[in-house]
């Protein structure tokens, strides 16, 4: 089995973490979004845990709300000590309802409005991520009118290329985010930061991508910043005392993904930081990282019902389920891998290879290929692993469907954390 949470009962059932997924269908229908609370707060120590062994005084993970944000997401990082980093006033608001502090918050993003930042600046935001000169100077304005000076970190780009899907590859010098080290943008916004009044240059950003298994391109990505911290501290005589080095350690969506160990990951970043420090006789900054998928991915699974089986004799067989690219886009954008499973058949021979394909009026509305089944029959139940990230917060009500609830598995039981949509809420803001 891909997850130490998930078993087969003596009914043939696929369990996550004790609970039967047949009964949870029954329960709360389907589609159905599961999330382990505990896998959730187990990861979250784990990052608490080694990034304040390993790395300077100081250090902690912020999660990236991207990955999923509800207001229960929140209240666990609340009370699991997590910083979090946010993206939109929507998220802020989200976290502000669920009780988060937002001093432990760094807003991300490279398009902020003047509506946006006073907004963040009225619920006592703690760091603003700036992304451009356009930024922090409406930053700058905003604060000069309220009379504080706004602690800011600047996004820059390493040129750091990790390897995995263009579309999920942050670091390049062509990315749309931050401002490029190589060609002398990122000294530029520097020295436009230091001159700015209400700007409080707390440190420098980076994020060179995501699903990233191998501490390697983290540590090229950390040498180049902290060398670039020495080289601005020599010429400028600044240096800041914090380095944000971002996100996008991987999960393993399928057997052939192997293992990840954070751990390790973070221990070895940490050494080489260390050494990084004593040669350039730089003092060790503060380090954050912002684990999104890695927190949330790997304890989400999505329950579906078999609606329809279509076999193209010479050519392919398609399952077709009640859900699809309105709760799980990610195979439609780029062809991302799953782990589907017969949550109702798990003893049964799967001799039945298929297409699993959503309920969309799409061609495209796929969930996996060449998937291994039992022949499927109307109403059998299938589980697809790995959902907790980018699946519920990507999702939309394409073809006007409702998406999907949000069930939080916890030790005293299952909790709706997120209710179905109905009909009716579909017509909500319609005039």
């Amino acid at each position: 089995m891909l997850y130490k949470n998930l078993a087969v009962n003596e009914a043939g059932h696929l369990t996550v973490s004790g609970f039967d997924t047949t009964d949870l269908a029954a329960q709360f229908g389907t589609p159905l979004m599961l999330l382990d609370e505990t896998v959730i707060r187990n990861r979250c120590r784990e990052y608490i845990r080694a990034m304040e062994a390993h790395l300077p005084a100081g250090s902690r993970p912020l999660y990236a709300s991207k990955a999923l944000s509800l207001k229960r997401l929140y209240e666990v990082m609340k009370e699991e000590g997590m910083g979090i980093d946010v993206v939109s006033v929507g998220e802020m608001f989200t976290a502000l309802k669920a009780g988060y502090p937002l001093e432990n918050a760094f807003f991300h993003g490279n398009s902020k409005t003047d509506g946006d930042i006073a907004f963040a600046m009225d619920h006592g935001i703690g760091h603003f991520v700036c992304d451009s000169l356009d930024e922090l100077t409406a930053v700058n304005a905003e604060a000069t009118r309220r009379g504080i000076r706004q602690k800011v970190l600047l996004r820059l780009t390493p040129g750091i290329d990790p390897h995995t899907h263009e579309k999920i590859s942050t670091g390049r010098i062509d990315c749309k985010f931050g401002a490029a080290i190589e060609t002398g943008q990122a000294e530029a916004l520097i020295l436009q930061a230091l001159a700015l009044p209400a700007i409080d240059l707390q440190g420098y950003h980076c994020h060179i991508g995501s699903q990233i298994f191998d501490h390697s391109p983290f540590c090229d990505a950390a040498i180049l910043m902290l060398e670039f911290m020495a080289d601005i501290k020599a010429r400028h005589g600044f240096c800041p005392p914090v380095l944000n080095l971002g996100g996008g350690m991987g999960v393993p969506y399928t057997g052939a993904d192997g293992s990840i160990d954070y751990t390790a990951n973070i221990a070895s970043i940490g050494k080489l930081i260390s050494e990084v420090c004593a040669r350039l006789e730089l003092e060790p900054p503060v380090i954050l990282m912002e684990p999104g998928r890695s927190i949330v991915a790997d304890a989400g699974t999505t329950l579906y019902h078999v609606t329809t089986i279509k076999q193209i004799p010479g050519f392919k067989n398609y399952a077709a389920v009640n859900g699809g690219m309105t709760d799980n886009p990610r195979f439609a954008l780029y062809q991302a891998a799953y782990t589907v499973l017969p949550a109702s058949r798990m003893l049964d021979e799967r001799d039945f290879v298929c297409t699993i394909a959503g309920a969309c009026c799409e061609s495209g509305d796929l969930i996996q290929e060449d998937v291994a089944l039992p022949r499927p029959n109307r109403g059998d139940l299938i589980a697809v692993l790995t959902t907790g990230a980018y699946n519920y917060s990507m999702a939309s009500n394409y073809n006007r469907i409702p998406r999907p609830p949000v069930v939080m598995l916890t030790e005293t039981g299952p909790h709706l954390a997120v209710r179905r949509e109905t009909l009716e809420d579909l017509l909500h803001n319609d005039l």
